[in-house]
């Protein structure tokens, strides 16, 4: 395959443009191509102004989010995907100038019910069933750094019987990245990660209780030769049911939320980019 040459590379903000374009590709018919018996699409918004990042000490910054969510049912298992498309104000700059960067993250999840599958029962305690979870995330972002996160995900979940669902899945995870400040692809050691997921209805207050938590395992040296940490990233959201005073329950939310994220990218020696970043968020379902 030819190399292309300087003139030739897209500049990183056509890369950004080029990743959306295929995240949308991707949710659109790119997913495995299984009659869905449910399904639930959605889009989401959210702000806050607390936002880190690890080239950037510990100065504040400004997000905006623009979220797109699909997630279906078929017969055997779930299939999940959603893209974060994330604009920075001017403290986290782009490469070359030009503003505030800009990022697309994509997560890819399947599930695969074992009790579906076999026609057996995997119930046990509060565990109604047992699934086998595989998936990856995709990202592309045009700052200096460059990162390009492409990460594979494989391993059991346990789904509780609760209102709504919550998730517990222990995943082998690898992961691959690019440092653009010392100009290197980076293949990180396999390591493990435990992801909570949950959606709990609050049918009394009108509202649902919505999040993630990834804990991730240590995953070697990174692009600047210094070993990674345990990283941890949290979601959660109180989303309250606005719809439903025009008549269209279940269709809009608006609400808050809080994203907790230390050693972000596997850490560094200072832990630039720890976020304790509050956010207020909307939601339209269709």
């Amino acid at each position: 395959m030819r190399k292309l040459t300087c003139q030739e590379r897209p500049h990183p903000r056509k890369r950004v443009a080029q990743a959306i374009a295929a995240a949308i590709c991707l949710a659109g018919g790119g997913l495995p191509a299984f009659a869905a018996d449910w399904s639930d699409a959605s889009i989401g918004y959210r702000v806050g102004d607390k936002f880190h990042e690890p080239c950037c000490g510990t100065t504040d910054i400004h997000k905006n989010i623009l979220n797109f969510t699909y997630v279906s049912g078929y017969k055997y298992g779930i299939n999940f995907f959603t893209a974060d498309f994330l604009a920075s104000d001017h403290n986290d700059p782009a490469a070359g100038g030009g503003g505030g960067a800009q990022e697309v993250y994509a997560v890819y999840r399947h599930q695969l019910l074992l009790g579906a599958v076999t026609g057996k029962s995997f119930a046990f305690g509060p565990v109604k069933d047992v699934a086998i979870t595989a998936g990856f995330d995709l990202n592309s972002k045009d700052d200096a750094f460059g990162p390009r996160v492409r990460k594979f995900v494989i391993g059991p979940t346990l789904k509780f019987d609760v209102p709504g669902f919550f998730d517990v899945s222990l995943l082998y995870r690898t992961e691959k990245n690019h440092n653009g400040i010392v100009g290197t692809s980076v293949d990180f050691d396999p390591t493990y990660g435990v992801s909570l997921a949950w959606g709990i209805p609050l049918d009394s207050i009108g509202a649902k209780f919505d999040g993630f938590l990834d804990y991730i395992g240590p995953k070697g040296k990174d692009g600047f030769g210094f070993d990674t940490k345990a990283e941890t990233l949290m979601r959660a959201y109180l989303m309250f049911d606005v719809g439903k005073f025009a008549d269209k329950p279940k269709t809009f939310y608006a609400g808050v939320g809080y994203e907790y994220w230390n050693n972000k990218f596997g850490g560094n020696p200072n832990n630039y980019g720890k976020t304790n970043a509050p956010m207020l968020a909307l939601e339209m379902h269709f």
